[in-house]
């Protein structure tokens, strides 16, 4: 009777657990059959039957949730009182939370510079490496890009609507215009002000590279832009007075480079100062062309120079020197004249007709001797004068060839007023190397016989 109780007291309760179950009551009444251990419980879904029961979908849910989480398992009744219910909200909230939570880590690459925001507020920024922010919509990043080289060309052939001129033409200082196109290289140097302080990067690398250009020719006229300050236009000037304009609107540029592509005329007048250019560049070669000769002519002459007044020098002491033997000699001469006077004279007369003969090809033939028979040396007499035109011809050349005559009349002067002797010997250098000769052993012959 008590187990009866029982039965009937636990079927009640089921029913008011299962109220909503399609499948109550449709047993029999008088000790009806209980489904089978190994039925499905699950309603049929065959036609002409009602919907799944959703009750029974979230009890078996939560029967095999138990069952994972260490829940006694079987197809038996057992209430849960919501405990497994609420462990698996908690393990899906979990995730959910850890999801949401690892959606604030992010990674930045190398060369590039990361941005942090929280609640739209500037934070801080972060180098490479993986870093964690909060997550969306407390905080965000921007990942910017500071190692790459980005390049802005300035000087198109777009034309300004409001003055109706190219983008390319500049004004000089004398009132011309000169087409100057040129590349700007820059990249990023501070993430922060390049996000925030600056709308468009490009168009304020632009606008500053034509003011800065712009004035710097505007200082100098057409011809020296032209001409000579190329390089000052495609060198540290420019990058500098470009800098100058990103810092004064804090962009977080820095320029790297400028290369000037073309500075040219207006085609208009291009023409024109393609013949000034020519005009030019010839004068410039005829005056290189000058300097270089210039430059190897006067070595040249300076050398030349030198070498003639050395000789002068060297003639200068030469003759000085003969004429202070000759001033000896004639002092011994005087000594010994002193002693005897006629013999002095009788010698000195020989010496003076033989060195006046010693040139002539006549020969003198006394008529005193009794010989009918002269013996003429004429192959002597040919050969002299042979030598004697020869060196009359090597004289002459040597006078021609003189760089100075200046320079080479002075010995002439000099050598006229040294004594008579000295003055033969070197006005007259052609006079042959038998007569000199002849000449010393004469006077060696008379100081011996002065001295006897």
């Amino acid at each position: 009777m008590n187990e009866y109780n029982e039965r009937s007291n636990g079927r009640r309760e089921h029913a008011l657990l299962s109220i909503n179950d399609p499948r109550w009551g449709r047993g029999e009444r008088n000790g009806g059959t209980q489904p089978r251990a190994n039925e499905s419980k699950r309603p049929p879904g065959g036609d002409g039957e009602g919907p799944p029961d959703l009750d029974e979908m979230w009890r078996n849910f939560n029967r095999r949730l138990a069952g994972l989480f260490g829940g006694k398992g079987g197809n038996g009744f057992r209430p849960d009182n919501g405990r497994a219910a609420r462990v698996g909200v908690g393990i899906v909230i979990g995730v959910l939370a850890a999801v949401y939570a690892g959606s604030g880590l992010f990674v930045v690459p190398e060369g590039q510079t990361g941005v942090v925001l929280q609640m739209g507020r500037l934070t801080g920024t972060v180098e490479q490496g993986v870093h964690w922010r909060a997550p969306y919509p407390f905080a965000s990043h921007e990942i910017v890009d500071t190692s790459q080289s980005r390049s802005v060309e300035v000087g198109r052939n777009n034309v300004v609507r409001v003055a109706n001129v190219k983008e390319s033409a500049m004004l000089t200082r004398d009132a011309d215009i000169v087409d100057v196109r040129f590349a700007v290289q820059y990249r990023v140097r501070s993430a922060t002000d390049y996000l925030f302080r600056s709308v468009d990067p490009e168009r304020s690398v632009t606008q500053a590279a034509q003011a800065a250009v712009r004035a710097i020719v505007g200082t100098r006229s057409a011809a020296d832009i032209l001409n000579q300050d190329r390089d000052a236009l495609r060198q540290q000037e420019v990058s500098e007075a470009i800098q100058r304009d990103l810092d004064r609107y804090h962009t977080g540029l820095e320029v790297t480079s400028v290369t000037m592509q073309s500075v040219a005329a207006p085609e208009q007048t291009q023409v024109a100062y393609g013949e000034v250019a020519k005009a030019r560049d010839e004068r410039e070669a005829a005056k290189r062309a000058a300097q270089a000769y210039a430059s190897d002519l006067l070595p040249k002459a300076q050398g030349d120079a030198a070498k003639l007044i050395d000789e002068a020098k060297a003639y200068a002491d030469r003759v000085v020197t003969q004429a202070e033997g000759d001033a000896e000699r004639f002092k011994q001469v005087y000594a010994q004249y002193s002693k005897a006077p006629a013999v002095i004279r009788e010698r000195m007369y020989l010496e003076t007709m033989q060195e006046i003969y010693s040139n002539s090809t006549k020969i003198f033939v006394g008529s005193k001797g009794g010989n009918n028979v002269l013996y003429l040396p004429l192959d002597k007499l040919v050969e002299q004068g042979r030598q004697n035109a020869a060196n009359a011809a090597g004289a002459s050349n040597a006078a021609a060839g003189a760089a100075a005559p200046d320079t080479a009349s002075a010995p002439a002067a000099v050598a006229s007023g040294a004594p008579a002797s000295g003055a033969s010997a070197a006005a007259a250098p052609a006079a042959g190397s038998d007569v000199l000769r002849s000449r010393e052993a004469f006077r060696s012959r008379s100081r011996e016989d002065n001295l006897k």
